[in-house]
């Protein structure tokens, strides 16, 4: 099943019930900065919207608080985004990489990382196809 596409609004919601577990309206709008809180309702609204597209429920109920959590991870969230932006260029990340590489954005260790899970992977499809 394909994971909806979130806005940035739907995305900093995700990311703070990732990071705090169940919460309620009240508790993840007053996580958002003073300075650039969104309304009471415009977070409530946002909410219902993430709970009709799937990706957060309901868990319980104290007192008039409904709490909410999240129904798929954040690496999932992750993947969606990342397939987004490479459908943008076609399929190929090789435009990406090299973006990220030469702006700095990429350290050593990233790229040993990237490495080894080439070689897994490119391990894993051998077993696979000798199978």
């Amino acid at each position: 099943m394909a994971q909806p596409r979130l806005s940035k609004l739907e995305l900093r919601i995700m990311e703070r019930l990732w990071a705090s577990g169940p919460s309620s309206v009240r508790e993840i709008q007053e996580s958002f900065p003073e300075r650039s809180r969104p309304a009471y309702t415009t977070i409530q609204t946002t909410v219902y919207r993430l709970e009709a597209k799937g990706v957060l429920r309901r868990t319980k109920k104290i007192g008039n608080a409904h709490l909410f959590e999240p129904l798929i991870t954040r690496g999932a969230a992750e993947r969606r985004l990342i397939d987004e932006l490479l459908a943008l260029f076609g399929g190929s990340g090789r435009t990406v990489v090299a973006h990220l590489i030469d702006s700095g954005s990429v350290s050593d260790e990233d790229l040993r990382e990237a490495r080894r899970a080439l070689q897994k992977s490119t391990r894993r499809e051998s077993r696979d196809a000798g199978n």
